[in-house]
């Protein structure tokens, strides 16, 4: 291999066909290999342009209905950086020092497929090329040589064996079942946030478990039987109970008696049924009366289709739908009386559900729950898995010996959506996408074709069984939604090892970073509502930025559609993708613009208001430092609130921009700036402030005046006391914030206006000395610098988000953030939206100045343009290390 210059100038790198290939890995598609960044670099970044996704193991579980598949994908483009994976270069492309760390990620897929159907899964794998890791892949969908081993369990394992070994010359290595299932919900429950939920009356709500108190539970698992587990620790289980009455007793019995052709035809008709002219209930006994004596109400279930004996019709005298809801009641009680009988026996609390019975089906969760409830007297609760069904296939992967996710945690995992098929209503898997273009023309066709593209969607309006399980439907018309499509309500899981929770959250277990409960669907219209609204102004910006190419208005027309089902599907159900709050929804758009490549939508916006911020920098360094110290901590603190007027993410503020310039509206915001504000802390912070801080990290916000004219004067002020300040910016774009790269830049611009920047900006290794020129007049009036610098540094959070979420930072954040003794949270999504209720271990200032009327009014009762100044004391003692002791 060797190095030349390209006809362009660009550094490539060939390869001959003699080269040495080890047949024990995948294959490198080196064509068009290039150099990545400064040729000048020590160890520059080789990007493989034509390098497909390189796919690591996958596991099968085959069941009589379903078939489940877990693959593993490691990706190294730009999305995959997107997800949350950090930088893994060492130096920018200036040669400034930026703190990262090396990533090893990747991506656990899930996809399902009808067993009757199984050529689909067939022709899936070979798209892919799952089977051949390691081995070379030949063009009929073949490997070169057989002897590709593939982890799977479930009865399909021994059924298809010899299908899979034809088709794909591939060989089951078969997996216990039960163990699988077990192995597969362990990992679940401590590695994916939001993982477990309780559903009851309609309402979904999502359960957070301590990894540390996980064991012992109980895991009912509903298929054609019933098994029941009780799960002590990992691969500690044993099962100690089970029915015969089970999935394959209700699909039999129905089948026979509704004359369904599928599961789901049959769960359908149920929620439309009325059990009371099919089962015996206590009113039918005591004369229409409760039977209170022993806790019975009329409407209570005395004999499942107990009516029928003294009716005198046949089976054409009752309805299809009657019957399906009395077989679902009279199976799901039975089970769930069954699994808390052996909760009670082992003094459990926690019971988990599962299997091809309750598939994510709305009302059969809802009689579960109640039958728990009921038997349990509201002691105990039926929980389920997001990722139920997939339970066995998951266990099956993880029993390859290096996969290396056992030990992993829900910090190191990142749920993405993407809108592919099965988003945007394709069938069980859908077409299988490889590349962008394929993806938008399978959407434009459908727009062609006059259908408007959403997500799978209810059937009818969520709304409540009744009193409860064993009662009556109060109505016909008030439906829980039956949905069969809820197992594709999964996304692809991104494995991020670089990620970490934050260590100055003072209660980590507690911790929620959602500021607005999205619990109220008035909430939800609401914030969707601006969502929409909003969304034309950013295709129009995210196509500009890529140049208004024909190529971009597509990719834009793409993404707004795309967008637009996520909001649908989220409006029909809000708990779909998870635990929903703001910050998810913010989240979402943002990953959906990277999904259609738009990598920066506002690239050119920060860049102009960059600009025009740094003009007038030497005035205002002028103007502060002809103040005496305390009226000039009052006017950096003023500087950062009336900066933070600026914020492409607010209606207002889009209103603002239309009427002036950016330091007309800052001047504006300025002179406004009068005392008392709606939260002022200030004198308090102001307290605090006569001992100087060891470590400040200031957690920035949106470009230009912000930025350069409020939180970099405050991060100036800091420094000439002696204390380091670390100024945290996001890793990715995210509307108009400015990211950790674009902060070193603009770093370089400022020193040349200011020596104690400057020669702080060097000691932290954001600056070579060769940047940093002759001090200019600003070193005149500012305090001279002390011979022991003080280190400014720039890190990146991890995160391409307008919020943060202090359970998954970057690594180089967590490492730095041990010594700090000072957070600054600035600007409505960092300190407002997310964390405005976090408390640290450390002194916290969040200051923001509010863009949005209603979140003014409910988060501290006051109107837009208010501005927050919340000052918190550590909830630990501060550290004897001091900034005069350095």
């Amino acid at each position: 291999m060797e190095v030349h210059n390209g006809e362009k100038g660009t550094e490539h790198i060939q390869h001959g066909s003699s080269i040495c290939r080890n047949q024990s890995r995948p294959q490198l598609d080196l064509s068009g290999a290039a150099i990545h960044g400064s040729t000048e670099d020590r160890n520059p970044a080789i990007v493989l342009p034509n390098q497909e996704d390189d796919t690591y193991q996958f596991a099968l579980d085959l069941g009589g209905s379903l078939i489940k598949l877990v693959y593993f994908s490691k990706h190294s483009d730009a999305s995959a950086a997107c997800a949350g994976a950090g930088p893994t270069c060492s130096r920018s492309d200036s040669g400034r020092q930026l703190t990262r760390f090396p990533t090893h990620g990747g991506r656990l897929h899930f996809v399902k497929f009808e067993t009757s159907k199984i050529s689909d899964c067939l022709e899936f794998i070979k798209s892919k090329a799952l089977h051949c890791y390691g081995l070379k892949y030949i063009s009929n969908g073949m490997c070169s040589e057989e002897g590709s081993i593939i982890k799977a369990t479930g009865g399909g394992a021994f059924k298809f064996a010899d299908v899979f070994r034809e088709k794909l010359g591939v060989t089951f290595d078969k997996e216990d079942e039960m163990g699988c299932l077990v192995a597969g919900a362990n990992f679940l429950l401590k590695a994916i946030r939001h993982e477990a939920f309780t559903h009851l009356e309609g309402h979904k709500e999502f359960v957070q478990i301590d990894p540390n108190e996980l064991f012992p539970y109980l895991l009912v698992n509903i298929g054609s039987g019933v098994s029941i587990i009780k799960v002590d620790g990992e691969g500690q289980f044993q099962r100690v109970s089970g029915t015969n009455l089970g999935g394959g007793t209700f699909w039999g019995l129905g089948r026979l008696l509704t004359k369904c052709r599928n599961f789901d035809e049959i769960l359908d008709l149920s929620q439309k049924g009325d059990n009371s002219a099919v089962d015996m209930l206590v009113g039918d006994i005591y004369g229409g009366l409760d039977y209170s004596k022993i806790g019975l109400s009329a409407s209570t279930i005395a004999s499942s289709f107990g009516k029928v004996i003294s009716d005198e019709k046949d089976l054409s005298g009752y309805t299809r739908e009657d019957i399906a809801l009395s077989l679902l009641r009279m199976i799901s009680y039975n089970i769930g009386q069954i699994a808390y009988l052996n909760a009670l026996r082992y003094g459990l609390k926690r019971i988990f559900f599962g299997g091809f019975f309750i598939r994510g089906h709305a009302y059969t969760m809802d009689t579960m729950s109640f039958a728990i409830s009921f038997w349990s007297k509201g002691e105990a609760q039926a929980m389920f898995l997001r990722h139920e069904g997939f339970l066995g296939a998951l266990g099956a992967f993880l029993s390859y010996d290096k996969h290396g996710l056992t030990n992993l945690t829900s910090h190191q995992f990142v749920e993405r959506f993407p809108m592919g098929a099965p988003y945007a209503g394709g069938k069980i898997h859908g077409p299988p996408i490889r590349d962008l273009n394929e993806k938008i023309s399978w959407m434009e066709k459908f727009v062609k074709n006059g259908i408007e593209i959403t997500a799978p969607v209810p059937m009818a309006t969520p709304g409540t069984t009744g009193l409860g399980g064993f009662e009556r439907p109060l109505a016909r018309a008030s439906l829980l939604r039956s949905d069969s499509s809820a197992a594709l309500n999964v996304g692809v899981l991104h494995l991020v090892p670089s990620l970490e929770p934050f260590p100055l959250l003072s209660d980590p277990k507690g911790y929620e970073p959602n500021t607005v409960d999205f619990s109220e669907p008035e909430e939800q219209e609401y914030w969707f509502g601006i969502l929409s609204d909003q969304l034309p102004d950013l295709v129009q910006k995210a196509v500009s930025s890529e140049g208004g190419t024909d190529d971009a208005k597509r990719r834009g027309d793409a993404f707004a559609r795309a967008f637009r089902a996520h909001l649908a599907r989220l409006r029909e159900e809000p708990a779909a993708y998870g635990k929903l709050g703001l910050a998810n929804l913010l989240e979402l758009r943002e990953e959906c613009l990277r999904e259609f490549h738009f990598t920066d939508a506002y690239r050119a916006i920060k860049q102009r208001e960059n600009e025009a911020s740094l003009a007038v920098f030497p005035d205002l360094l002028l103007e502060l430092d002809s103040l005496d110290e305390e009226a000039r901590l009052l006017a950096i603190i003023e500087g950062v609130l009336a900066g933070n007027i600026f914020d492409w993410g607010s209606r207002a503020c889009v209103e603002l921009y239309k009427s002036g310039t950016i330091l007309e509206i800052y001047r504006m915001s300025r002179s406004k700036m009068q005392r008392p504000w709606r939260v002022d802390d200030f004198d308090n912070f102001k307290k605090s402030w006569n001992q100087p801080h060891f470590r400040a990290l200031l957690f920035v916000d949106n470009s230009g005046a912000d930025i350069v004219l409020g939180m970099l004067p405050l991060a100036r002020e800091l420094l000439r006391r002696g204390t380091e300040v670390v100024l945290v910016a996001n890793t990715f774009p995210a509307i108009n914030d400015i990211t950790a790269m674009e902060l070193l830049n603009l770093l370089e611009e400022v020193a040349k206006f200011c020596d104690i920047l400057g020669q702080a900006a060097k000691a932290g290794g954001c600056l070579d000395d060769d940047r940093i020129g002759e001090p200019d007049t600003i070193g005149k009036h500012a305090n001279s610098v002390k011979a022991s610098i003080p280190k400014l540094m720039v890190v990146g959070n991890g995160s391409g988000s307008p919020c943060i979420d202090f359970c998954q930072v970057s690594s180089e954040l967590a490492i730095v953030a041990k010594d700090a003794d000072l957070i600054v949270l600035e600007g409505m999504g960092r300190a407002l939206h997310t964390n405005y209720n976090a408390r640290f271990k450390c002194d916290a200032l969040k200051l923001a100045m509010i863009k949005n009327q209603r979140l003014a009014e409910k988060l501290i009762g006051g109107s837009i343009y208010d501005c927050v100044c919340r000052y918190e004391p550590g909830t630990q003692p501060k550290s004897s290390v001091s900034a005069t002791s350095v």
